[in-house]
């Protein structure tokens, strides 16, 4: 086996207190962060790393157990290790709801889609009448029932977020909104067809580490957290339209956001 090229990883310190295997996590970040091992690129094998640094296979492992928990490589079964791409979209939030891009008949995803360069699809959808939650109906007024819209969103086929879009039935039964397809623009642009002219949106973020079910909608790898974010839309009126609950892939995602200096 020919050895590693020099000046591609050190060596370890034998004088450290730190763990062996943390060394070597060390040593693949640093070469991560400095761009020898680039996005996709595959690191060495644990033989080639076993070799190098004369360890155990169980230390290399343990090594890149350590990276896939920090979401920076992903392993391929009979293939090795990978370094995982950066985030492939940037979500501008003062830009992303703009009433131009409905008004071109495109709704916010296929915007950020076509910015990245990249094939959106939408799937499992469902579109039901079903009782509200009570934080739904908190933030629509204390409605009791709602149109709730549920789908995935794929780039490249490769699925990035889950939403649920939630609205009153007064303002949506018997609308196109309630159809699967609700139209270019999406159900924004139908909201403000029927008079709701959007005024402005509210948006709750959090990240956290991602329930089982949504490990397996999005195919989440191991150590990938996942952004919860929950927008509520207004009307000219001041009512709230729509609420929208999101769950998205934290490695597939750059928030942005451009914000007032006053």
């Amino acid at each position: 086996m020919s050895p590693l090229p020099s000046g591609l990883l050190g060596d370890l310190d034998p004088t450290s207190d730190r763990a062996v295997f943390r060394q070597i996590a060390d040593q693949l970040r640093e070469a991560i962060d400095r761009g020898r091992f680039r996005e996709g690129e595959k690191l060495p094998s644990e033989a080639e790393l076993v070799e190098h640094f004369g360890v155990s296979r169980m230390t290399v492992r343990n090594a890149f157990s350590i990276l896939q928990g920090e979401g920076l490589v992903h392993a391929e079964h009979g293939r090795g290790v990978f370094v995982r791409p950066r985030p492939p979209v940037r979500r501008l939030a003062s830009d992303r709801f703009a009433r131009r891009h409905r008004e071109q008949g495109k709704s916010a995803f296929i915007v950020e889609a076509d910015a990245a360069g990249s094939h959106p699809q939408v799937d499992s959808l469902e579109v039901k009448e079903e009782r509200a939650s009570q934080d739904v109906s908190a933030r629509l007024g204390s409605v009791r029932r709602v149109l709730a819209r549920r789908r995935r969103y794929l780039l490249d086929g490769r699925p990035v977020e889950f939403a649920t879009s939630y609205l009153p039935l007064d303002i949506a039964r018997g609308t196109p909104i309630a159809e699967p397809n609700p139209g270019p623009g999406g159900i924004y642009a139908r909201l403000e067809e029927l008079g709701h002219r959007l005024d402005h949106f509210e948006e709750e973020i959090r990240a956290r580490m991602p329930s089982p079910a949504e490990v397996k909608t999005l195919r989440l790898a191991a150590g990938v957290p996942v952004i919860h974010l929950v927008r509520t839309a207004f009307d000219t009126e001041g009512r709230a339209v729509e609420v929208c609950d999101t769950v998205m892939a934290a490695d597939a995602y750059v928030l942005s956001y451009q914000l007032p200096a006053t």
